[in-house]
């Protein structure tokens, strides 16, 4: 046992000098003859070490993948791809914090996201990201990878985010002897992640390049810089580039300095990341729905390549929106084969000069969608691209707004309705278990459903009708339905499918109205006072209330006993009747906490600083808000004044 322990620690050592310091030590002939003893050993005594380095060549294949929950959310970043948008992007940090904070610069790796949860020192758990809230477990597939460490110095709890890379020279090396070639190194990364056997991820040989820290216990990180080291000294790979800088001149450099040795590198790289330093920053300047504030993906000039338009289909959406979608002449672009693409609205068409039968300039946007940027070659048989003058779908004649064009069919046109079933059964929407745009097309072809209120009709004879349900489908399906009656006031909101109106927008709006009865009665300017909110939006709230077809479906839809929550009453304490905004890092709370006992106790929380605001909590390295609060005269007080109330409140 001890020579076992001895011979784990020496190759695992070997491996780390060969892999991440890329400076080995040893020749593969005196690694190998010591991997070999190592088997031997552990055969003998039919024990394995759980950091063994045998443990790497893939478990026996998977039936299916689990769903994983992250302890916290990964968040995708939000993009730029121009120095001006780079440039408003620096500008809203420091116009929000005050001053132009400390960023730092990486590489923003092209494979796959993954987060590897590490307790007590030990590998436990490896996901992908999914949608950022549940991911897939594919642990079993991850410990196949050289670069990811199965033990660690560390002994708390922690998620270390990187991404699951394959380089080009394995890439390459792969594709020699393999039967079916690989097409590109993003792809083979992300299919070899998700392949049930593990066997089939070690042939390909991946990395795990760490940049991040997500949740952790017993450690406390204040700087992307302290996350950095935490990454290096607990012996992960990392990425060379890392440059800390402290004006946007800095900044520009570095990223154009990363683009030039981009094509150098041994892997994919889609852009440079650049995120605020500091942890208390970043808590101030928060998230959007999708997108942290204080972290910006720069994305480099995408692939582009020209092909024929052949035609312009016209598609419509769940707001009656009619879009156009090109079809082109199939040609392979970044490793896939592209045969359709975007050409946003009617007056984009226009502005381009394109026309059926042009070859035309492509790129996938952000390196996915494919967009048609303009006309590389034209033709004198070219033809011109006409508006729809009616619906494509139902026939109906359509009116333009604006830069678009809109079906008036409000009430009978198939995709609006297909899609406003579907969009109504979102698990973030009704949460309608089963449900999906097939079951949505099934239901209105066979069974006349045509609007959301029709489903909770639904009977079991009424199902048994439709192909591909049997009883167990039935039975989920209306148990579903039935759950979904139960429901809170911004997923109904969501659900309605209000124009303009997304996921934050109606918590918002549900978090300001409290009930849908004071949400139905709300004025323009009422709503339009609202974070992030315009004349616009709610100009799309207040109308779709005031529409006499919508107002029927949403006494429609109470009428078949759908129940919305009461938003839970704050209790009574010491903030009673105060508006409260926390600013800067809490050592004591997390953030979440803080707001939960600043409800508990009375209060309601706030996320910007205004003349409502009665109470600033401001720890340390508080910045643009604390600064405000001062300016208006709100009353301040530091962590200690604020764990003093509480705890001679509890």
């Amino acid at each position: 046992m001890d020579r076992m322990r001895e011979l784990v620690d020496l190759l695992n050592k070997y491996a780390y000098e060969y892999y991440v310091l890329d400076a080995p030590t040893v020749s593969d002939a005196e690694y190998d003859a010591l991997y070999d003893e190592l088997k031997a050993l552990e055969a003998e005594l039919f024990f394995v070490l759980p950091d063994s380095p045998t443990k790497r060549v893939g478990a026996a294949p998977l039936k299916e993948f689990k769903p994983y929950k992250h302890r916290e959310r990964l968040y995708s970043l939000d993009k730029a791809q121009s120095p001006e948008e780079l440039k408003a992007f620096f500008a809203r940090v420091e116009k929000a914090v005050g001053c132009f904070p400390d960023f730092t610069v990486e590489h923003k790796f092209d494979g796959l996201t993954l987060s590897l949860t590490y307790s007590d020192g030990r590998l436990i758990r490896g996901a992908t990201r999914g949608d950022g809230v549940t991911g897939e477990d594919v642990t079993e597939q991850i410990k196949t990878i050289r670069t990811v460490p199965l033990t660690i110095d560390f002994k708390g709890t922690v998620e270390v985010q990187g991404e699951g890379i394959m380089r080009f020279s394995a890439f390459n090396e792969y594709n020699r002897t393999a039967a079916v070639p690989l097409k590109n190194p993003r792809n083979a990364a992300a299919g070899a992640i998700r392949n049930l056997d593990p066997s089939e991820t070690a042939r390909r040989k991946l990395d795990f390049f760490a940049y991040n820290i997500g949740y952790h216990e017993g450690i406390r990180f204040d700087s992307q810089r302290a996350m950095r080291e935490f990454i290096v000294s607990n012996g992960f790979l990392y990425g060379r580039r890392f440059d800390a800088v402290s004006s946007e001149e800095d900044a520009e450099k570095v990223i154009g300095a990363i683009g030039e040795e981009r094509d150098s590198l041994d892997y994919l790289i889609d852009g440079a990341v650049i995120k605020v330093d500091s942890v208390a920053l970043r808590e101030e300047l928060g998230y959007t729905e999708k997108f942290p504030r204080w972290a910006l993906a720069y994305k480099y000039k995408a692939t582009e390549t020209t092909t024929i338009l052949k035609n312009v289909l016209w598609q419509v959406s769940r707001t009656s929106k009619i879009n156009p979608l090109a079809e082109l002449e199939s040609v392979e672009l970044g490793g896939a084969t592209i045969r359709r693409a975007t050409l946003n609205n009617y007056d984009d068409i226009l502005k381009k000069g394109v026309k059926i039968g042009s070859r035309v300039l492509i790129r996938r946007s952000n390196d996915v969608i494919p967009e048609i940027m303009g006309v590389y070659q034209s033709h004198d048989d070219d033809k011109e691209i006409l508006p729809p003058q009616v619906c494509p779908a139902c026939g109906y004649p359509v009116v333009r707004e604006g830069a678009f064009y809109y079906c008036t069919n409000k009430t009978g046109c198939a995709p609006q309705i297909v899609a406003m079933l579907d969009h109504f059964a979102d698990k973030q929407c009704m949460d309608i278990d089963g449900f999906s745009e097939k079951t949505a097309e099934q239901l209105y072809n066979e069974l006349g459903v045509r609007s959301p209120d029709m489903l909770y009709d639904l009977t079991e004879t009424d199902l048994q009708k439709l192909d591909g349900f049997k009883d167990k489908k039935i039975t989920n399906l209306l148990n579903s339905l039935a759950r979904s009656k139960h429901t809170t006031l911004d997923r109904f909101i969501f659900a309605l499918g209000i124009p303009n109106v997304g996921k934050k927008s109606a918590k918002q709006l549900a978090d300001h109205f409290k009930t849908l009865d004071a949400l139905r009665h709300g004025t323009r300017e009422e709503i339009s006072m609202l974070d992030d909110f315009g004349l616009i939006t709610a100009d799309s709230v207040a109308g779709y209330f005031e529409d006499a077809g919508n107002a029927a479906l949403v006494d429609a839809l109470l009428s078949k006993g759908i129940i919305i929550s009461e938003p839970e009453e704050a209790g009574e304490g010491p903030f009673s009747g105060k508006t409260v905004v926390l600013t800067g890092s809490l050592k004591r709370f997390k953030r979440s906490e803080a707001q939960k006992i600043i409800v508990s106790l009375g209060g309601n929380v706030a996320e910007s600083v205004s003349s409502r605001v009665n109470l600033v909590v401001a720890g340390s390295e508080a910045g643009s808000k604390l600064q405000k609060a001062e300016k208006l005269g709100i009353e301040i007080i530091d962590e200690e004044k604020f764990s003093e109330i509480v705890d001679n409140f509890v």
